[in-house]
This record gives C-alpha cells, sequence and structure tokens, in this order.
C-alpha cells in the first residue's frame, strides 16, 4: 500500500523530520536556540563583522534569504507545475532579497536611513510612531503612512489579503518556502480556529492600544510628564512579546512541530487586520457545485488550517478572513473543484449555480 501512497502527501507522514518525530522535535529546538540567541544575545555580532556585514541582523537578513532560496528549490520542485505557484514564489524570493535584506543595507551608504519597503504598521509596530515619522525623510514618512493606512487595506479589499501575506510579507514568505515541508501539520480542528479568532484579534486589539499610547506619548514627551516612560514601557513590553517571542521563538520556531504558519494564523496584527478588509472584498474560494469526492488533500494542505473540504462537500464557496490565497487548495484538488476568485457579485453567483456562501 505505501506504494500506492499519493506522492507529495503521504510520504511525509513516513519522514520523521516531518510528522512530528524525534528529529523534528530537535529541530525544533534548534531554530529556537537560534532565535533567543539573536534576540538575546551579541554572540552573532563578531560573526557578522567577520563576512562584512554591519550587525547581527544583517547576517539573519542574509540567513533569511538563503534559507528562503532554498525552501524555493524545495518548492517548485514538488509544485512547479503550477503557473500561479511559480509567479508567486518568485515574487516572494525577490521581495525578500531585494526589499528585505539589499535596499535597507544599501541605503545607508547614500545617506539613508535603513528602511524596508516590505513592511507596514501593524506588523512594523514602531512605523507610525511620531519619533519615528520624524526621523525618515519625507518621501519615506509619506510612503510608510499612506501604506499602512489606504494602501494596504484597499489591497486587500481588491484582492484578498494574499497579495500581501502570501506575496510580499517576508514572515509569510519563509513559510511558503522554507516553511513548506511542514505546512500538513498545521491543525484544522474547531478548537484550533476557536483558538486563532480570539488570538489574533486579541494582539490587534493589543497592537493598536500600544500604538495609541506611544502615539500620544511622544506626542506630550515634549511637557516633561511621566505619561513618556509609560509609553516607551508599553512599547518595549509589546516588542518583547509579540515581535520576539510570538514572531520569532514561537512563530518560526515551531515549524517542525505546529506547521510554518502559527504566527501568521494566531498572532500577525497585520494578517488580522487584513483579513478584516479581505471579509468585506471581493477575493473568495470557489467551489464547484457536486464535484468534490471527499479525498482530504485540500484540508492536509493548507497551511492555514482551513477545513476546506467541509465547504467542497457542501457546494459553499467561502471567504475567510484567515486565508492567505496561496492557491494550494486548489492546486492540489484531482478534480479541478476549487478556484481562487475575485468577484463582487456573489448574490448573483449563487443564484445562477445554486450554491450556497459561507461568509464566517
Amino acid at each position: 500500500m505505501d506504494l500506492q501512497a499519493q506522492q507529495g502527501l503521504m510520504p511525509t507522514y513516513r519522514q520523521a523530520w516531518r510528522n512530528r518525530g524525534a528529529v523534528a522535535w530537535v529541530a525544533s529546538a534548534a531554530l529556537i536556540a537560534f532565535y533567543t540567541v539573536l534576540y538575546w544575545t551579541e554572540w552573532l555580532t563578531p560573526l557578522a563583522e567577520a563576512v562584512g556585514l554591519r550587525n547581527k541582523w544583517y547576517l539573519y537578513g542574509l540567513l533569511y534569504s538563503v534559507g528562503m532560496i532554498g525552501g524555493a528549490v524545495w518548492y517548485l520542485r514538488r509544485h512547479g507545475n503550477s503557473r500561479y505557484n511559480q509567479v508567486r514564489i518568485a515574487v516572494n524570493v525577490a521581495v525578500q532579497v531585494l526589499l528585505g535584506f539589499t535596499v535597507p543595507f544599501v541605503l545607508p551608504l547614500f545617506g539613508q536611513p535603513e528602511f524596508y519597503f516590505g513592511y507596514f504598521w501593524p506588523l512594523k509596530y514602531d512605523y507610525l510612531f511620531p519619533h519615528t515619522l520624524q526621523s525618515l525623510p519625507t518621501y519615506l514618512a509619506v510612503y510608510t503612512v499612506i501604506g499602512a493606512l489606504a494602501v494596504a487595506p484597499l489591497a486587500s479589499v481588491l484582492f484578498g489579503k494574499r497579495w500581501y501575506c502570501s506575496w510580499v510579507c517576508g514572515c509569510g514568505a519563509l513559510a511558503n518556502t522554507f516553511g513548506d515541508p511542514w505546512r500538513h501539520l498545521t491543525a484544522s480542528d474547531t478548537r484550533s480556529w476557536r483558538f486563532e479568532k480570539i488570538a489574533i484579534h486579541t494582539v490587534l486589539g493589543i497592537a493598536l492600544v500600544m500604538t495609541g499610547i506611544v502615539l500620544v506619548g511622544q506626542m506630550i514627551e515634549y511637557k516633561g510628564t511621566a505619561f513618556s516612560p509609560f509609553a516607551d514601557s508599553v512599547k518595549s513590553w509589546y516588542g518583547f512579546l509579540v515581535g520576539s517571542i510570538l514572531a520569532g521563538v514561537v512563530g518560526t520556531g515551531l515549524y517542525p512541530i505546529l506547521g510554518p504558519r502559527v504566527w501568521c494564523r494566531n498572532f500577525c496584527p497585520m494578517a488580522a487586520l487584513l483579513g478584516l478588509t479581505q471579509k468585506a472584498g471581493r477575493f473568495r474560494i470557489r467551489v464547484k457545485r457536486d464535484m468534490c469526492i471527499s479525498c482530504g488533500n485540500c484540508t492536509a494542505y493548507c497551511e492555514m488550517g482551513i477545513d476546506v473540504r467541509s465547504y467542497a462537500q457542501t457546494n459553499q464557496s467561502f471567504t475567510r478572513s484567515s486565508c492567505v490565497g496561496c492557491g494550494m487548495c486548489a492546486h492540489v484538488c484531482p478534480r479541478g473543484v476549487l478556484k481562487l476568485e475575485n468577484d463582487w457579485d456573489r448574490a448573483e453567483d449563487a443564484r445562477r449555480q445554486g450554491i450556497s456562501i459561507a461568509d464566517y
């Protein structure tokens, strides 16, 4: 029976490093140790300087880019027969290598501040702070504000959050590539979904409150009040708990155990915000009526833990706020039941096809 298993899915459960075996736990421990060293020690600084990089964060960016490129090769060897996957992964790698590593490294050489064009608030949580905006040239300050408050949500309404979470974001790009071998480990049960909805919107709420506190604190700082130290303390704790623990140590360190989208699915405030606008937008996954054979490939391959099969079985086209539009559910469906769409006319489409629409 082993020889009859579907290649690309079932063999993963016979590989210890991909099925939560001992090798996977060792790999996870190694990743957690690496992020611990990165965030709270300077042990990597001499190594960075030895290879001609300014600090440990550029060394991390280099390793990040190498990990992504290696993961992209792995991914495209398995799923590269899809043009959508080819273009998406190519954009992922290009954005990280150029906007996440090369441009920030080169800008200071020309007297410009180090700046990451591929990140927006609230993921880059300090980008809307008054001190940050004051320190930037006018063109970068304008880019930061308009990108976060107008371009990102509008693009999510028009194209779904996939434009960012699955094409541009460095966190998502690492999950798409380096994290692909563990995508099948993402839990799709109801309990995980409930936790996801509570956790990610809680972090978004905390990010909004923290931003407001820091904004007010920095604006009244000149009056010499005690509010500014409090604001700085709030910012520091947010950076420690969300920016370091959840995004790095937990979000990436647990790839081999819980799948590659732990951060994106459960804690990322940017994903939560774009998910809300996606629900009001055009993006959805359309289900062809009465064609699902319940093979479960779509659910098994969903890195966001969405039980896609349950929608396909009941002929429901759907929009889930957590969906990052990676397209893998459609790619692995043996009958072409699923299709990623951008379409305003859901009600008319439902009447025409006799399908129901799930929007929760």
